[in-house]
């Protein structure tokens, strides 16, 4: 595969600052970070979109680094005032991600509350498939995250895709091409799925990766099992975790994959509050070494 650039995966993280974005892209650019989703909890709290890409480009002027993603996380398939309000501000990413550079949004698929999986698929199609018509008419893939909110196949409140099962049900429910995964280890880790094999057959469908890793202990299973009053499985920043992100990289390279990978911080039970940021640079340049330097072939060979 001929790599014309050493950004062809990107490392960066999510701000999730609302109308603090900016500052906080000033901030912590300097640490080195190449890319930054732009993401939301539940809606855009009244944030002018078109007023942050503005001030997010100047936050960025004389660097190299890229707004990746935007992403908006709540129930987009739920029937309260917020949960429409997530509905809106899927539409507004979608109609406003070109303002960014990007070309991608990210979130939960949500769910119909307390149902099994299957239960929600129909809503799913009803919800996504005007969004994702939409969002190809703009140039927009889509991409679900995949993690379980606390949820399972019996019932949930927030993500149906959070298991291979589901993508299954859901690409075949709506086969739309410009919808896919945000995808990260973490979440299969917890679910003890191995992750490594779910990549190489899923790879095409990921339009994003999430920096984010667990630590799983065999021990705690086997003595409290996965039920129990100690966790089995922590989220990690990548270099902490149990996750190798050279081999990660590595087939999401051979997938063709030239997306960005942005750690999600604020879950590390170690490398939190004071010492968040150190956590994160840590995984920005584990990460890149995991990536390695791009040099190019000799002339001529």
């Amino acid at each position: 595969m001929s790599v014309n650039t050493e950004y062809d995966i990107r490392i960066g993280t999510l701000t999730g600052k609302g109308e603090l974005t900016p500052d906080y892209i000033k901030a912590i650019l300097p640490h080195g970070f190449e890319c930054f989703q732009v993401n939301f909890w539940q809606t855009l709290a009244g944030v002018s979109l078109e007023k942050l890409a503005q001030d997010t480009e100047k936050a960025l002027d004389g660097s190299d680094a890229i707004v990746s993603t935007l992403g908006i996380y709540g129930n987009p398939l739920g029937d309260s005032e917020l949960d429409e309000q997530t509905r809106e501000g899927w539409r507004q990413c979608i109609e406003n991600a070109h303002l960014f550079g990007t070309d991608i949004v990210c979130g939960f698929a949500g769910r119909v509350k307390d149902v099994p999986v299957p239960d929600s698929i129909g809503r799913y199609v009803e919800v996504f498939g005007e969004l994702s018509k939409h969002a190809a008419d703009k140039g927009v893939k889509i991409a679900f995250e995949n993690c379980p909110m606390g949820g399972s196949w019996e019932r949930g409140d927030w993500n149906i895709a959070f298991n291979p099962t589901a993508w299954e049900m859901m690409f075949d429910a709506l086969p739309a091409e410009n919808v896919g995964l945000e995808w990260e280890p973490c979440h299969q880790m917890g679910q003890l799925i191995e992750p490594m094999p779910q990549l190489r057959k899923w790879v095409d469908k990921v339009f994003h990766v999430h920096g984010k890793d667990a630590s799983n202990y065999p021990e705690v299973i086997r003595e409290f099992g996965v039920e129990g009053p100690k966790p089995f499985s922590e989220h990690r920043h990548p270099g902490f975790g149990d996750s190798n992100w050279t081999d990660i990289i590595s087939e999401l390279r051979r997938g063709g994959y030239k997306g960005t990978i942005d750690i999600e911080g604020w879950h590390d039970p170690i490398y939190n509050g004071e010492l968040e940021m150190s956590g994160q640079v840590h995984a920005l340049n584990y990460l890149k070494a995991c990536r390695g330097k791009f040099v190019a072939n000799p002339e001529g060979f």
